[in-house]
């Protein structure tokens, strides 16, 4: 997994892949963007996406994209292609060169899951309670 240089910002770790995986994670960084009332910051050596705490992370690997949402296994009926894994009810879409995620549809669950994190709090902290 390539991991983000101390002290990157955002723009430049998006701008730091110039072939498919750039395409795509420029793409998705966009949509979550678009979804309104997100931070965007480099945390774990990618993309994440905070309000009220973590929303979503878009991360680029060696063949893929990655395009996670904490809370993403609630999130399943709006893109069942979301595979449940880790804690916090995470769930992540993993796309290959070819694979794409329509932005309509990324914007829309970070939307979701900005609403999850404004009802039930910051999914981290929720989770020790």
């Amino acid at each position: 997994m390539e991991k983000a240089k101390p002290g990157l910002t955002p723009d430049a770790y998006a701008a730091s892949f110039d072939d498919w995986r750039g395409e795509e994670l420029r793409r998705l960084r966009a949509a979550a963007l678009a979804a309104g009332g997100v931070e965007e910051v480099i945390k774990w050596g990618h993309l994440v996406y905070l309000s009220n705490g973590p929303v979503a992370l878009i991360r680029a690997e060696g063949k893929r994209v990655l395009f996670g949402l904490w809370r993403g296994q609630r999130l399943r009926e709006t893109e069942p292609r979301l595979k449940p894994g880790g804690q916090y009810e995470m769930a992540s879409i993993s796309l290959a060169e070819g694979e794409t995620l329509d932005p309509a549809v990324a914007t829309a669950l970070v939307r979701a899951g900005v609403a999850l994190n404004a009802e039930l709090g910051d999914p981290t902290k929720a989770a020790k309670t």
